[in-house]
C-alpha cells in the first residue's frame, strides 16, 4: 500500500507506472483505493462508476476497470458535503460529520472488494487516500491505516520534496503513529525530486535515526507525468495550460465543484492550442476562440457561482464578438433557460434562471445514467466514443438541431446561430478525427497529435521507465510476497 504524507504527493501516477513496470515484468497486478474522493470519474465494465484514477490504473494493468477497484467513491457536491457511491451505488447525500459517523460500517465492503482482487492477481497495489498522519479522523478510518490494519498490508510513504518540507512529514507521519501502525510502515520513497540527487543522501541518513525505515528509491521530477488525467480538483490549484503559443485560445471557467474536467486534456496535448483554466476572481480572457463550460457535481450551486464571478457578462460579451462556446453535461444543462432540482438530487430542492444561451430546460432526477456511447458528431465532425454520466433530462426546441448521434439516439443541442453548442458527452475529444475536425472548424490548422489514446499509453511506458530506473522495485516485490 501506498500512502502520502500529504494529499497531491503523486500516489496516483505512482501507482500507474509500478502497474505498467510490473505488467511488463510478466506479473497479473490490479489497482485498488479503498476510498476515493474525487469528481473526476470513470465507468466501469459493469456499467458503474469509479475514481478516474482507478480507471487509469487499470489501464496500465491491461484491464478493464472494475468497481471493487475502487469500492467508495466521495463525489463532493458542497463544502462539507459530498454524493457517496459504494460498490457503484448511489447511496445518498452526506455532510462530513454524517459521513465520519457512517464511515466504520463501510469497511466489510471495503475489505471484501479487496479480497476479491487479492485472489486473482500476483499482486495489488493499493493506493491511500490524503494524508496517512490524519490521526484526528483515524477513528473508523477506512483509506488509510485503518485499512492498512484491517488487512495486514504493507505501507510505504511517499512524500514530495517539491513542496518542501519532505524530512519532517516523512519523520512526522511516523511519529504521530501509534505502534502498531508503525509497525506496518515499511519504507518510504520521495517523489518530484529536482537537481542533484546526491545531495539528499545525508538526508537518508537523518531519517534512517528518526523512523529506522529504508528509502525504497528518489523519483526525479518527470514532466511527461502532467499528460496523464488528473485525480481531483487539487491538480486545478496549479494553472492548466499549454505551454506553447497557441493559435487556438480556449477558456475554461472553474466552475464550482467541477468535474470530469480531464476532458480538456486531448486539448491540451495539441501543440497549437492553447487551454487556459480561468480561476474564481478572474474574468474570462476576451482572445479566446472557444469557451468550455465543463461538467459540475452541483449544476445550480456552479450557474449561482458563475454569476457571483461576472463570468455570465464575460460570456455574452463572448458570444456577440461571434465567440463559439461548448457546454458538457453540467455546462450543457447551464446554457439553457432554467434547470430544476424539484427533489434536492444535488442539494436545496429548487428552480433557477439559467444563462439562456441554448433553448432547453432541463428537470434534475433519478435514476443517474452511466453509460458508455459511440455514435458520430453531425456537421460531418466525425466518430466519436466517451460516457454519459449525469441525472436529468434536457429538452426544448434547440435539441431539434441535436450535436450528437449515439448510434441513432440524438444528444446535445445547437443554437440557431451555430456559435452555442451543449451536450452530455464526455470523453470527446479523445476521439482524434472529432478533435481535429471540431478545431479545424475554429481555425484552419494541420492535424496535430494523431492518436492521444496511445499517447497515454507512451506515457504510462515511460514512467514505467522512470520508475524502474529510479525505484528498488525488487524490493518492493519482496515486500509484496511477504505479506
Amino acid at each position: 500500500m501506498f500512502q502520502g504524507t500529504g494529499s497531491d504527493v503523486g500516489k496516483s501516477v505512482l501507482v500507474a507506472g509500478l502497474c505498467r513496470a510490473l505488467k511488463r515484468r510478466g506479473k497479473s497486478i490490479l489497482p485498488f483505493k479503498p476510498q476515493n474522493m474525487s469528481n473526476n470519474a470513470a465507468i466501469a465494465e459493469d456499467g458503474t462508476e469509479i475514481g478516474r484514477a482507478q480507471a487509469l490504473q487499470a489501464l496500465a494493468c491491461g484491464v478493464k476497470p472494475r468497481t471493487d477497484m475502487n469500492p467508495v467513491l466521495l463525489k463532493p457536491q458542497s463544502d462539507i458535503g459530498a454524493q457517496l457511491i459504494v460498490n457503484g451505488e448511489v447511496k445518498g447525500n452526506y455532510d462530513a460529520r454524517a459521513y465520519q459517523a457512517h464511515k466504520p460500517t463501510l469497511m466489510p465492503e471495503v475489505t471484501a472488494a479487496f479480497n476479491r482482487l487479492r485472489a486473482e492477481a500476483d499482486i495489488v497495489l493499493v493506493e491511500g487516500a490524503g494524508s496517512a498522519s490524519e490521526v484526528n479522523l483515524r477513528d473508523g478510518d477506512i483509506a488509510n491505516m485503518g485499512f492498512a490494519t484491517a488487512t495486514q498490508t504493507p505501507v510505504i510513504l511517499i512524500g514530495d520534496i517539491d513542496r518542501g518540507g519532505v524530512i519532517a512529514s516523512i519523520a512526522g507521519t511516523h511519529a504521530l503513529l501509534p505502534d502498531d501502525e508503525k509497525r506496518l510502515l515499511k519504507g518510504y520513497l520521495i517523489n518530484k525530486f529536482r537537481g542533484d540527487v546526491s545531495l539528499f543522501e545525508n538526508a537518508i541518513d537523518i531519517l534512517q535515526q528518526r523512523t529506522d525505515l529504508p528509502c525504497f528509491g528518489i523519483v526525479p521530477h518527470l514532466a511527461e507525468a502532467r499528460a496523464l488525467p488528473a485525480e481531483d480538483s487539487v491538480a486545478l490549484e496549479r494553472p492548466i495550460k499549454n505551454t506553447a503559443d497557441g493559435a487556438i485560445n480556449i477558456a475554461v471557467p472553474q466552475l464550482l465543484h467541477i468535474a470530469n474536467f480531464d476532458d480538456l486534456d486531448p486539448l491540451l496535448a495539441e501543440p497549437d492550442v492553447s487551454v487556459v483554466m480561468v480561476p474564481p476572481g478572474s474574468p474570462l480572457p476576451g482572445d479566446t476562440d472557444l469557451i468550455i463550460l465543463p461538467g459540475t457535481k452541483a449544476t445550480i450551486p456552479a450557474l449561482n457561482h458563475f454569476r457571483d464571478q461576472g463570468w455570465d457578462i464575460d460570456l455574452e460579451a463572448h458570444i456577440r464578438r461571434g465567440g463559439k462556446v461548448l457546454g458538457i453535461c453540467g455546462g450543457y444543462q447551464m446554457l439553457g433557460n432554467s434547470i430544476d432540482d424539484p427533489d434536492g438530487t444535488e442539494g436545496t430542492a429548487g428552480k433557477a434562471t439559467a444563462l439562456g444561451h441554448l433553448d432547453v430546460d432541463t428537470t434534475i432526477a433519478a435514476p443517474k445514467t452511466l453509460t458508455d456511447v459511440t455514435g458520430t458528431a453531425l456537421n460531418s465532425l466525425g466518430a466519436v466514443s466517451g460516457f454519459e454520466m449525469h441525472m436529468g433530462k434536457t429538452t426544448g426546441a434547440d435539441t431539434a438541431r441535436p450535436f450528437l448521434d449515439l448510434d441513432g439516439r440524438p444528444d446535445g443541442a445547437i443554437s440557431v446561430s451555430g456559435q452555442i453548442i451543449g451536450c452530455y458527452v464526455h470523453g470527446l475529444f479523445a476521439s482524434d478525427g472529432f478533435r481535429h475536425a471540431f478545431l479545424d472548424r475554429l481555425l484552419a490548422r494541420e492535424p496535430g497529435l494523431n492518436n492521444y489514446d496511445a499517447s497515454i499509453q507512451e506515457t504510462l511506458d515511460a514512467i514505467a521507465d522512470h520508475l524502474e530506473n529510479a525505484l528498488d522495485i525488487d524490493g518492493l516485490l519482496e515486500l509484496a510476497a511477504s505479506a
